[in-house]
């Protein structure tokens, strides 16, 4: 298992909701083929196959555990992990 399934395996099971690193967030959403732009401390992800735009910022370098929940609820609905994400 690689780094990305790692991650991905920490983001969808949510049991460190409390002590996830806002970069490794960053990481998998990149990884799923999102694009960012920063606009201050606003992440925002978009992705040509879904609708929903995420939208996140860090709170002391830890990604909030809401934001979290609402990252988890979009790869869940539209089966990200399946579309062939580049794992690293």
């Amino acid at each position: 298992m690689g780094k990305f399934d790692k991650l991905l395996t920490k983001l969808l099971l949510g049991n460190s909701d409390k002590n996830f690193a806002f970069n490794d967030l960053v990481k998998i959403l990149l990884s799923l083929s999102f694009k960012m732009r920063v606009n201050g401390s606003h992440h925002i992800f978009t992705n040509e196959r879904i609708i929903e735009i995420i939208n996140i910022q860090p709170n002391n370098n830890i990604a909030k555990p809401y934001q979290l929940k609402q990252v988890r609820e979009l790869i869940v609905k539209y089966k990200l992990w399946q579309d062939g994400a580049e794992s690293k």
